[in-house]
């Protein structure tokens, strides 16, 4: 039976010097969350924010991360999804499909950024607010991205 555990979550303005386990840092301002990781060795894991990368969802309570967190550079090779603040242990890769999952995201990276025929509009400046209008203002940009409430 694979275990279940809970993750908390704690949206911050920067990474604090010693993160604590069981707990995902969100920096909106810096498009990144970083967490040791869940097997218990004590690993910094950092993980981009986009939509070509790693994407959040925030229903108000819990936080979602897709796609799952593979940390095959790891000794550990633990894998992992965060659903509802919640890990859900995923199974071990093999080489070959740690290789094919890394040239299938470097190939639609490639593909986002081919110039495109309509211009990008630029975003307006954000102001300062408080976290949860913050980080609702920031969802918005993605659309692959939905808050619930």
């Amino acid at each position: 039976m694979i275990r279940a555990e809970p993750m908390r979550h704690k949206f911050v303005d920067a990474f604090p010097e010693r993160l604590e386990r069981g707990v995902l840092y969100v920096a909106l301002d810096f498009a990144t969350m970083s967490h040791l990781c869940a097997c218990g060795c004590g690993t910094e894991v950092v993980t981009p924010l986009s939509p070509l990368d790693w994407r959040l969802t925030f229903d108000g309570v819990t936080i979602t991360i897709n796609p799952s967190i593979g940390n095959w550079s790891l000794p550990c090779r633990s894998h992992y999804v965060i659903k509802q603040g919640v890990i859900h242990w995923a199974g071990d890769w093999s080489d070959e499909q740690i290789a094919e999952g890394r040239r299938r995201d470097l190939l639609a990276k490639r593909q986002e950024q081919a110039p495109s025929s309509s211009p990008n509009p630029i975003p307006a400046p954000a102001t300062r607010r408080g976290i949860l209008r913050r980080l609702r203002n920031w969802l918005k940009k993605f659309s692959a991205y939905s808050i619930a409430g």
